[in-house]
């Protein structure tokens, strides 16, 4: 009952931050939110899970009851974790404490509710990550929804609305799409399913049970119903052409939105890729590898490309997760030890770099009062220690060895490079790794116009270095993705057990 007690715990504590003064509910809300970092911790140190949660694994810290009997199929409360979810929850449980603690200068108003969201947004994370029902998982990928929402329409820019109101319009639709194409898979199955378990259902699937559906045959069935399971989950990521809403989304949300935005929100897209479409469809994934690939190393050129047109800092992180993600998309297809493995390991390292990246961004914008290329200068003389960070975590998204982006793009393209199931796989990867190329490009030529030459900001007040609680966020992250770097096995030992079994469906090395 681990897990359940963590996200109770987590839910109480948004309910005791909704309730607290504004006075002090900066101060409560972090304190509450270190409950959850430390149920993630204490969950991993006792974690003893092996093998794939959906493939027959020792599932970890795994609950299971009977909630609604709907026939002909039951509804269990099952949750667990194993090497592909426990890394992510975990950079759930640390991103939010910190993205609380840099909250505290920017949000001025409604104070005790912005905290409240972002420890709710927190408990349907946990939920995501953690539920092994679909019926339950659903719920909670839906639930997360409610609060960035809400999160951007009321503490966003002057176009929240729109940005708020875009953001729930795609998620909608993608979730809508990809449900009906996973009901459509549920129905093929029949009676040879009695529940909406995701390992049941995978593992029906694996034996061929998949009948037809009306006109359908079983083939066209799982093709269609793979196609909308992709879609809804690649709005969620996004990659192109879906992507459209993510740059507004963060540049009228606020910043620790922003951090949790595209630190913890965009894997909920690739975890339910992995899962579903990879591992559960692993033939269709197979049999559509050279149109997967195109989509994913499309978003990481033209992601690129985009943040290389970008005059705001924040559309330049946003436009570099697409690019980002992409990468993710190549691993996944590769079907080898390291792609699968580097592209669940891209998760974390992306989370943490993301976050930094719009972090450093926000302290910058807390002390000029703008984030256009355009408009700063020389802000390194001023703002010396959340400048230096910022560079290391320019450079970690660049690739620098010792960093976890390194590590993490590094296994991408061995993986990639070695695939037998991906037609032209050194092509791809040799296109992929040219994107590297156009991030240090507009990486370096941003830097060098709003960091560094003359101070030329025109305001009436002083721009000084930044307040205490604003630089220690960015002084754990940047040694968490130091750490990661050096080290990898933290956490890929745990992934490459639960990835093993997904590589060898489709055959990979």
């Amino acid at each position: 009952m681990l897990i359940e007690t963590l996200i109770a715990v987590t839910l109480v504590a948004a309910l005791v931050a909704f309730i607290t003064p504004e006075t002090y509910a900066p101060q409560v809300a972090f304190v509450l939110s270190l409950l959850p970092l430390a149920g993630g911790l204490w969950l991993w140190n006792g974690f003893d899970g092996s093998g794939n949660a959906l493939l027959g694994g020792n599932v970890a810290f795994e609950s299971q009851f009977q909630w609604i009997a709907l026939e002909p199929y039951a509804i269990n409360w099952h949750v667990g974790l194993d090497g592909v979810s426990l890394p992510l929850l975990l950079l759930t449980t640390v991103l939010v404490p910190l993205a609380i603690l840099s909250a505290w200068t920017p949000i001025e108003e409604r104070i005790s509710q912005f905290y409240g969201l972002i420890l709710f947004l927190e408990a349907g994370l946990i939920g995501v990550f953690t539920a092994l029902d679909f019926f339950v998982w659903f719920v909670f990928w839906e639930t997360v929804l409610i609060p960035m929402y809400l999160l951007i329409g009321v503490w966003g820019g002057p176009r929240r609305k729109y940005a708020a109101i875009k953001f729930f319009v795609y998620s909608q639709v993608g979730s809508l799409v990809m449900f009906l194409g996973f009901i459509a898979l549920l129905f093929g199955l029949g009676d040879s399913v009695s529940s909406f378990g995701i390992a049941e259902i995978t593992q029906a699937l694996h034996a061929g049970e998949l009948g037809g559906l009306g006109a359908l045959g079983p083939e066209t069935l799982a093709l269609l119903s793979f196609i909308a399971i992709f879609f809804g989950f690649a709005v969620k990521v996004p990659i192109f052409p879906v992507h459209t809403w993510l740059p507004d989304a963060h540049v009228e949300a606020p910043t620790p939105v922003s951090v949790l935005l595209a630190g913890v929100l965009l894997k909920m897209g690739t975890y339910a890729l992995l899962r579903f479409n990879f591992t559960m469809l692993y033939d269709v994934a197979i049999s559509l590898a050279v149109p997967i690939a195109i989509f994913g190393v499309v978003s990481v050129i033209y992601g690129a490309l985009l943040a290389l047109a970008q005059q705001d800092l924040k559309r330049i992180v946003a436009y570099s997760s697409i690019s980002s993600m992409g990468y993710v998309i190549l691993g996944l297809v590769a079907f080898t030890v390291y792609g699968i493995g580097g592209a669940t390991f891209q998760m974390v390292a992306h989370g943490l770099i993301s976050g930094l990246m719009f972090m450093a961004v926000g302290v910058i914008y807390n002390a000029t009062h703008t984030r256009m290329v355009g408009d700063i200068s020389g802000i390194a003389d001023r703002m010396p220690i959340t400048v230096g960070i910022f560079v290391a975590a320019a450079f970690g998204y660049m690739g620098l060895p010792l960093m976890a982006g390194f590590a993490a793009e590094f296994m991408i393209f061995l993986g990639a490079f070695q695939s037998t199931v991906l037609p032209g796989a050194p092509i791809f990867t040799a296109v992929a790794m040219f994107g590297i190329v156009i991030v240090a490009g507009y990486l370096l030529f941003a830097m060098q116009r709003t960091l560094f030459g003359p101070f030329r900001l025109d305001t009436d007040y002083e721009v000084t270095s930044a307040p205490i609680h604003d630089v220690v966020p960015l002084f754990v992250l940047i040694g968490l993705i130091i750490v990661l770097g050096v080290d990898p096995d933290v956490f890929f030992t745990m992934i490459q057990d639960a990835v093993d079994p997904v590589v060898e469906l489709g055959g990979g090395a």
